[in-house]
């Protein structure tokens, strides 16, 4: 922990000294070069604001803040975004698939890729459990144990109820006797817990890096109980070609506290300047305004289970 503690203390001191070196651009190169200068990176985060009120601007410590930026515009921030699932989650496994009869009309069948997945056999034992349970079968004749022909003594009619009842279906109900009122409550909510989807969140915010002129990701997760997640658990929600890659623990530009996963802005200028191109070739055009909303959709490859992105579709 100290030797992290050193490298985030170096690393802000090379990010001070970047900003206080490197020139800041005076003409948009927009659509030449995928990038913005600071007034455009404003007029971009009023522009996500206003289309999505999920975001705000934030002023971050004072002691942080850029002289390039409004001292209220700072950093663009979202708090509590769902993540439901892990990465991994997502894929494929030939073992969860099954596959579908066609249906009329149809030359052939498909494939349901998670048939066999948790939440699949879960919805499964939930539509069994609407069925009517089948009628238990009637009881089989006593034995004839006697030479004379007599009937034998007839069964005892509660030890035949108990075994048709473990023999039945599982989707049959049993009924468990219960001590009290407040063991039921706890019964009943024992079983609602296990249904529960444990659901981590995250903080994201997207600040102004001035070397390369883009905007920069940034991520602090939580998980269920609110307590922060360590690195290795937040790396289980990004994509595994870029963790531990393009995403990388650093120093938040604007915040003091722990290391916050950042989206490494080396490649988004480029990914910028090649959508800018696709939309013109199709004889459309994305304004410098919504570069934010852009942007927020091709980091969704990387962080896929995160649940930010409530802007209108971009078509390019």
């Amino acid at each position: 922990m100290a030797m992290q503690s050193v490298l985030n203390t170096v690393r802000r001191a090379a990010l001070g000294v970047a900003d206080q070196l490197i020139p800041l651009p005076g003409e948009s190169c927009f659509r030449e070069r995928g990038m913005l200068t600071p007034d455009e990176f404003v007029e971009c985060g009023d522009q996500l604001v206003h289309s999505c009120p999920t975001w705000s601007w934030a002023s971050g410590e004072a002691a942080h803040a850029r002289p390039y930026l409004p001292a209220d515009k700072q950093f663009l921030i979202t708090r509590n975004v769902p993540c439901h699932r892990r990465c991994k989650q997502l894929d494929h496994d030939e073992a969860q698939e099954r596959l579908i009869a066609p249906l009329d009309g149809e030359d052939e069948g498909w494939v349901d890729t998670h048939h066999f997945s948790t939440a699949a056999a879960g919805e499964e034992r939930a539509a069994r459990s609407m069925e009517a349970p089948s009628a238990p079968p009637p009881p089989a004749p006593a034995a004839d144990d006697d030479d004379d022909g007599e009937d034998g003594e007839p069964g005892d009619m509660e030890e035949f109820e108990e075994s048709a009842l473990d023999d039945a279906d599982d989707a049959v109900v049993r009924t468990v006797p219960v001590t009290s009122r407040a063991a039921a409550g706890a019964a009943c909510a024992a079983a609602d817990d296990a249904d529960i989807v444990r659901t981590r969140t995250y903080h994201l915010n997207i600040t102004y890096d001035r070397y390369y002129r883009t905007p920069r990701l940034w991520l602090q997760g939580f998980d269920e109980n609110r307590q922060p997640l360590t690195a290795e658990q937040m790396y289980e929600d990004f994509s595994q070609d870029h963790a531990h890659k393009t995403i990388t623990m650093e120093a938040h530009p604007h915040l003091v506290g722990p290391p916050q996963a950042s989206i490494h802005p080396c490649k988004h200028a480029d990914t910028m300047k090649r959508l800018v191109e696709t939309a013109e070739e199709g004889g459309r055009q994305i304004s410098v305004q919504k570069y934010l909303i852009v942007f927020l959709k091709f980091m969704q490859a990387i962080i896929p289970t995160i649940e930010y992105d409530f802007t209108q579709n971009i078509q390019l």
